[in-house]
This record gives structure tokens, C-alpha cells and sequence, in this order.
């Protein structure tokens, strides 16, 4: 058999997966298919589940990453509805939720995360819900309205995207963050600072430093949350955000090398040369920052799908990328490049007062992370300087009225 005949097994049918059996028929694989997902709809994009999709604004369907009907076209065999739940190497055979199994030449591992789920009393009653899935957005979409209270149990990203679309639909928002501060893992104070004004704006209450010790309902269903101080938020739904797992278990069985999740190179390729993983569930390389890191991203899932089409297909790699994200809230766009590794100095170019500045995170002169509210020419360019790694004057860097071109030089 010729690589290009060999069977691809595809596990995960998120934004890696399905990138992933698209990129790999538009690099020229000719040999079968398949692609496994737990979910009944084919890939989508995930980020507009806690914006447009709970505004109503967007679907299954336009979300979709392709038309259902590409796959059959493009003979990639997508099973829904299904799951894997043993991998035996020395036959490489992968054992199927329905009984059955496939034998694969290569395998991808793209299983993604699932949320945390909070292990305190009252966890199982109803009305506390995650927001990873479009069944769980669906979900909280039909529960959202006009004057119900909605607690949010966890101040990162996904959790201030829901409330701002909550507020767009005119629930009540409170949200519960046990640190001292909102986004205190991935983000400044000086971020942490200005999204929790703009939202207080909007009219969404803060309860920082609280930490939840139980849930409180009524006849099956929530009614508030008990802080360990022995306070109790009312509320009558309750969106927990407090971060992912790595849906790893299947390479642990396996006796793949797991590092907080599944290690991999910059072929996207496991201690087992057959098989490959990516997106949120792979511990990649990081040559910018010499390290190792497990990114929650669709840049990162995208990217990762075209190393491993590239190392399957014998294409070349793709050139090293600068990682970067984004979350919408109101009327604002973060939009973040690099990580903020190592840094000594965070730098403001621009006034937070007006809703459009940069936050720039150097290492000596050199910029490791950039983030920019409604600020595209800091986010473009500082991509392009981390990228680089080219030193940069921090004078004229913080200066507005000096162009982000000629920062650069």
C-alpha cells in the first residue's frame, strides 16, 4: 500500500478534525477516510456558542465548517453520533462506542477538552449548565430571557462572553470569580481592570475573591449558589466556566506519553509514529518561547491540521505561526498575539478610557505578547514583531501618534 492509499481514523470531529479530513483530500490524499464525532451535526466553529448563538443570530448549519453533504462528495466517511473508546497500537485498531471497530495507517487524535465540572453539593440539580457543546448552548439559549438571573461561576473568557450576551437578551448577570480579579490566568491587571468596568456598564455585578461551595434548589432545580463565606446568590441558571480537561483518556490507555495532555512535535505526531494529535487535546512545541504548551484555541486546531496533512501527504511543514485568539464582548475586539511568557514590562500604547489601546508584554526589547482592544494595526503588527523576534524602541512603541509601520521599521 502507498501512503496515499493508506486508511486516515480521524477521532474528534471539532475544528481540528474536520480542518484536518478537508486539508488532507485538498493536499492530494487519495486513500480512505474516516471521521468519528460524538456530536449528531458535522465540525462548526465553536467561538460564536457564547455570542451569536445565544443571540440567535447564527446555527448549526451556518456554523458549519462544511456543508454535510462535502463529506460524502469528498468520500471522507463521518460518522456521527459516535465515540471511541479503545485504541489497541499493535493492531491499530480503534474499538467504536457501537461495538465495532476500524483499523487505521494513521490515526489522529482530535478529542478536544471538556469543561470542569464542579464536585460540590447540589451539582447534579438542574439549571447548571457548561457552554462547550452546541447542545449546551442550545440549551442555555432556551433558558435565557428577559429578567432571569443568571450566576456565572468563573470570570475567564468564555464566562464574560455569555454574560455579555446574556445582557443582550436581558437576563440578569452575576458573575462569581475566585481570584482577586477577572481573567487573573491569562490576562493583566490592567485588562482585568477595563473589562470589568466596561461589563459593570452593562450592568453585570462582580463577586471576586468567592469562592462556591454548593448549589442551593428547589424541587430538582438550582435557586443560588453558596459562597464559602456562607453567603447565598440567588439566581435562577448558573453557567460554570472554570476551565477544560483534555479528553486524553483514550491515549493514556494507549500508552502514548501524556503531559497534561497528549505530547506531540511539530509534526503534530504522538511518541507513536502512526499516530498523530491535535487542537486542544496536543502538548505542542513552542519554538518562539522554547517550551512546551497546551493551547485552547481555533488558530491552534487550524494550524495543527495542516501539520499533520502536510506530514501525511509528504507536503512540507507549514512555516512556524505566531499563536493568537480572540473574544468579542459588546462592542469590543480582543484580539491577543503570542503568550505573555517571561515578560518584565507591560507597555500601554493608547488611552483604555476610550475602548481602543494595546497592551504590549516585552522581554528586555522584544514584544512576547500583544493584546488589542479594537486595535487591529497593534495586533497585525505586533503578531508580525513577535514573530520575528526584531527588537523594538519602547518609546515610540508607546506612542499613538507614531504609526505601528514605522514601530516595526
Amino acid at each position: 500500500m502507498t501512503s496515499a492509499e493508506a486508511h486516515v481514523v480521524i477521532v474528534g470531529a471539532g475544528h481540528a478534525g474536520g480542518t484536518a479530513a478537508a486539508l488532507l483530500r485538498q493536499y492530494g490524499h487519495k486513500g480512505p477516510i474516516t471521521l468519528i464525532g460524538e456530536e449528531p451535526i458535522p465540525p462548526y466553529q465553536r467561538p460564536p456558542l457564547s455570542k451569536a448563538w445565544l443571540k440567535g443570530e447564527a446555527d448549526a448549519e451556518s456554523l458549519a465548517l462544511k456543508p454535510l453533504d462535502f463529506y460524502a462528495e469528498n468520500e471522507i466517511d463521518f460518522r456521527a453520533n459516535s465515540r471511541a473508546v479503545g485504541l489497541d497500537r499493535a493492531t491499530k485498531t480503534v474499538q467504536l462506542s457501537d461495538g465495532s471497530s476500524l483499523t487505521y495507517d494513521h490515526l489522529i487524535l482530535a478529542t478536544g477538552s471538556r469543561a470542569i465540572h464542579l464536585s460540590i453539593p447540589g451539582s447534579d440539580l438542574r439549571g447548571i449548565l457548561a457552554l462547550r457543546t452546541a447542545a449546551d448552548a442550545e440549551q442555555l439559549k432556551r433558558e435565557l430571557g428577559p429578567g432571569l438571573r443568571m450566576a456565572v461561576v468563573g470570570g475567564g473568557y468564555i464566562g464574560l462572553e455569555a454574560a455579555a450576551s446574556a445582557r443582550a437578551l436581558g437576563a440578569d448577570v452575576v458573575v462569581l470569580e475566585r481570584e482577586s480579579r477577572l481573567l487573573a490566568r491569562v490576562a493583566g491587571e490592567t485588562l482585568s481592570n477595563f473589562f470589568q468596568a466596561r461589563h459593570e456598564a452593562q450592568g453585570v455585578d462582580f463577586e471576586l475573591g468567592a469562592s462556591v461551595s454548593a448549589f442551593e434548589g428547589r424541587n430538582g432545580r438550582v435557586t443560588g449558589v453558596q459562597l464559602a463565606d456562607g453567603r447565598v446568590i440567588p439566581c435562577d441558571l448558573v453557567l460554570v466556566g472554570v476551565g477544560v480537561i483534555p479528553n486524553d483518556d483514550l491515549a493514556k490507555i494507549a500508552g502514548l506519553e501524556v503531559n497534561r495532555g497528549i505530547v506531540v512535535d511539530l509534526e503534530a505526531r504522538t511518541s507513536d509514529p502512526a499516530i498523530f494529535a491535535i487542537g486542544d487535546v496536543a502538548l505542542r512545541p513552542m519554538p518562539i518561547y522554547d517550551r512546551m504548551f497546551r493551547m485552547e484555541s481555533v488558530p491552534n486546531a487550524l494550524e495543527q491540521a495542516k501539520q499533520v496533512a502536510s506530514a501525511i501527504t509528504g507536503r512540507p511543514a507549514p512555516s512556524g505561526e505566531v499563536p493568537w485568539q480572540w473574544s468579542d464582548q459588546y462592542d469590543l475586539k480582543l484580539q491577543i498575539a503570542g503568550y505573555n511568557f517571561d515578560s518584565d514590562q507591560e507597555l500601554v500604547r493608547g488611552d483604555p478610557a476610550t475602548g481602543k489601546f494595546a497592551l504590549f508584554h516585552l522581554k528586555g526589547d522584544q514584544i512576547q505578547c500583544v493584546e488589542a482592544i479594537n486595535s487591529p494595526p497593534e495586533f497585525m503588527m505586533g503578531r508580525q514583531l513577535i514573530g520575528n523576534r526584531k527588537p523594538v524602541d519602547k518609546t515610540r512603541l508607546a506612542d499613538p501618534t507614531i504609526s505601528m509601520k514605522e514601530v516595526a521599521g
